[in-house]
């Protein structure tokens, strides 16, 4: 059917015997932590640009246009390159470190790359708070934009290879809520430094940094190796006595030759990047690209970290807009919480339709607003229509939360095959980050450009989006990670077109000849991502 085209399925798989132990979940939390410190440096940005101090020392160009009374245009004030390149450039750096993470995961393990991620985050935090002059907060910001590309590289993998099936896709979110809780801190924070006098603030919001920074490492430093990871580097007894702790039984056989059999079969992929280019794969392929494509479009990343500077654009006043923001991180976090709990119950599905249609009405809402109360040289906007833009701005915010925040992340971690996995996170990450630093690069300027508009901009593509859901996605609610060829792609009304059974073949003798294995439901093997 066009809804999807998944027809009902039996349950299928291997079932693992897997306790919930402790040490599962307090490692996830630990590693979650790399969310933490992303989310932070998110939050941060946005609220020390709306900072006099902070403009007039890296910025004066910026400050000039904020003091200017004769400067009739509320839209362009925070419109520099430069100010977009402190914020993007995190985002640069993270994708060029991911292609090195790439190789630290699969060589050196997961628990190594979380260490130095840690070790990127508290570099960078000492040279931005520390910082003189623009280029050395530039040369911070790429440090922490390093660290950024090691842990998005690193946690979701650990969480996705130590958690058991049956919460995994809560397990992964976690992630996404550490996200949103160090936006929250961030934005907590710059409302109280932005009232210390002596223009230091904005060194604290910067140095605050190491807290999550500290706790990252210091989780990176308290949790076990994945088994996943033991097992692909040759590590075979170690792998069964984590696997023994994680899973809380000594019932771990099954599990345990099922993960060396995945190592196996993933060396024989010589070349996973090329195979991820065949044509089996083009629907995976084509989903993960459009998922993180379309998660930056809704403009979500631009919001969150322009919150202040926008709230300050449409006439709140800086202390006013901080405080907003503040509330919109909260929305964030609480929204976060109903993914965690929902989108193994409800699906991913259904998560995503309904947010389209709720962030679809808040940015129309938005625009019609922004439209006829905010003109360019506007300098209030009424307390009514104020409390209206917080009210749809969090409408939009707590929609995304739920929906294309973590899932655009969770559904790619579950859709490739064994043999592309690994190639399959690196596209995802990257894919991720481009079009974040683009975002981050242009959105002031856009701002600037289309005014009120940019709301309608953003709305079109959430538009474009859900029709791509309704039509394109598929559902993976509850399908073990190794059967989705079989019981999503090639039942796929679209995508089954795309699913050639003799290049399955062809393939698989090229590589040696060995027959495709029943999936494990965990989806625990070495190249698993998120």
């Amino acid at each position: 059917m066009a809804g999807g085209g998944l027809a009902p399925a039996k349950a299928g798989g291997v079932e693992f015997e897997a306790k919930i132990t402790p040490i599962v979940i307090l490692s996830c939390i630990m590693a979650a932590t790399g969310g933490l410190m992303f989310g932070y440096d998110v939050g941060v940005s946005g609220g020390v640009t709306s900072m006099p101090d902070f403009l007039e020392k890296f910025f004066p160009e910026v400050y000039g246009k904020t003091q200017d009374p004769k400067l009739n245009s509320n839209y362009c004030k925070y419109d520099n390159q430069n100010l977009q390149m402190f914020t993007s450039s995190l985002y640069l750096a993270g994708l060029v470190a991911t292609f090195f993470a790439s190789w630290t995961t699969r060589n050196l393990g997961r628990k190594p790359t979380m260490l130095i991620a840690g070790f990127f985050f508290l570099v960078g935090v000492v040279i931005n708070a520390a910082a003189q002059d623009l280029a050395m907060l530039i040369i911070g910001r790429v440090l922490l934009g390093c660290g950024v590309g090691f842990a998005n590289q690193a946690v979701p993998l650990f969480l996705s290879e130590i958690a058991p099936t049956r919460i995994r896709g809560g397990l992964n979110i976690l992630f996404q809520l550490n996200v949103t809780i160090g936006i929250l801190f961030a934005n907590l924070v710059n409302y109280g430094t932005a009232k210390i006098k002596g223009g230091w603030g904005w060194r604290l919001s910067l140095g605050l940094a190491g807290f999550p920074a500290l706790l990252l490492t210091a989780g990176a430093l308290l949790v076990l190796e994945t088994p996943n990871s033991l097992i692909e580097r040759g590590r075979l007894d170690e792998g069964k006595t984590v696997l023994r702790k994680i899973r809380g039984t000594d019932n771990i056989e099954p599990e345990f030759l099922e993960l060396v059999e995945a190592s196996r079969v993933a060396k024989e992929v010589k070349h996973p990047f090329r195979n991820l280019l065949k044509r089996r794969n083009w629907p995976q392929l084509a989903i993960t690209i459009a998922l993180q494509i379309f998660q930056q479009f809704t403009g979500i990343n631009a919001i969150m970290f322009y919150a202040p500077v926008l709230f300050d654009t449409v006439g709140f006043g800086s202390d006013a807009a901080l405080y907003s923001a503040v509330i919109i991180g909260a929305v964030n976090v609480l929204s976060t919480c109903v993914s965690i709990y929902s989108v193994d119950k409800v699906g991913r599905r259904m998560l995503l339709l309904e947010a389209g249609v709720q962030m679809f009405f808040s940015q129309v809402v938005i625009a019609i607003i922004l439209g006829i109360k905010v003109k360019d040289d506007s300098n209030d906007l009424h307390r009514g229509f104020a409390v209206l833009v917080v009210l749809m701005v969090c409408t939009f915010v707590s929609a995304f939360a739920w929906s294309w925040g973590p899932l655009g992340w969770l559904i790619p971690s579950e859709t490739f095959p064994l043999e592309t996995r690994s190639a399959g996170q690196s596209v995802t990450v990257c894919v991720n980050l481009i079009f974040t630093f683009v975002m981050a690069q242009s959105f002031l300027s856009m701002l600037c450009t289309l005014k009120f508009g940019i709301f309608l901009f953003f709305s079109s593509w959430v538009f474009i989006m859900s029709i791509f859901v309704v039509f394109l996605l598929p559902e993976t609610k509850n399908i073990p990670i190794e059967e989705m060829t079989e019981r999503v792609w090639k039942k796929h009304w679209f995508w089954k077109r795309f699913m050639d059974d003799n290049e399955e073949v062809a393939a698989t003798g090229a590589n040696g000849d060995h027959s495709p294995k029943k999936g494990h439901s965990n989806g625990l093997d070495p190249a698993s991502q998120l």
